[in-house]
């Protein structure tokens, strides 16, 4: 996720997206869940994986609310966008780099019976899919509609909290160690 949130950023520099800059702040936050569950895995504490998944969550939702206010920002002070299959393109690697993230978090997590894995791997295929948001943005604006590029990015951040609310759910539903039953891979 490092990765392709260092390319988006690259390519936001050109293009001023905010529905990409959304989708890239919160694939640096997906990023930097990895430290604190990573550590809980490391250290073998269920109560380390307890607080990684709210840290998670907690992520989740500040990037919510950045990606809120560059929104807000943009519909106040709107920008013409450049670079629109460059734009497209970041969408396609946002979507590629939440997949194979979906992928092996989704896979661990039930391996592992870890919920806040299983909430992670969640929460990165449906980041997939927001990604390619910007991809629409970008066509959108190819076609003429300027306001279409703070509205994606009002929408996306609209998916962000509401992937907050069911990775919310998924930690506090369920202990470390209990069998997590929806099986998505």
């Amino acid at each position: 996720m490092t990765l392709t949130a260092l390319v988006q950023a690259f390519i936001y520099s050109r293009t001023l997206s905010v529905a990409l800059l959304a989708d890239l702040i919160h694939n640096f936050g997906d990023a930097l869940t990895a430290i604190p569950l990573g550590l809980a895995f490391f250290l073998r504490s269920l109560r380390g994986e307890r607080l990684a998944g709210l840290a998670i969550v907690l992520a989740i939702f500040i990037s919510a609310l950045v990606a809120l206010g560059q929104t807000i920002e943009r519909f106040i002070h709107p920008r013409t966008l450049s670079h629109l299959w460059l734009l497209a393109a970041a969408g396609l690697i946002g979507f590629i780099g939440n997949e194979i993230a979906a992928q092996v978090r989704l896979r661990a997590g039930h391996r592992l019976q870890s919920p806040a894995l299983v909430a992670d791997g969640k929460h990165a295929r449906v980041d997939g899919f927001v990604s390619l948001g910007v991809l629409t943005s970008a066509a959108a604006v190819a076609i003429g509609l300027k306001l279409a590029d703070p509205l994606i990015g009002l929408v996306i951040t609209l998916v962000i909290l509401h992937i907050t609310w069911e990775s919310w759910q998924t930690i506090s539903g369920t202990d470390p160690g209990e069998i997590v039953d929806d099986r998505e891979s």
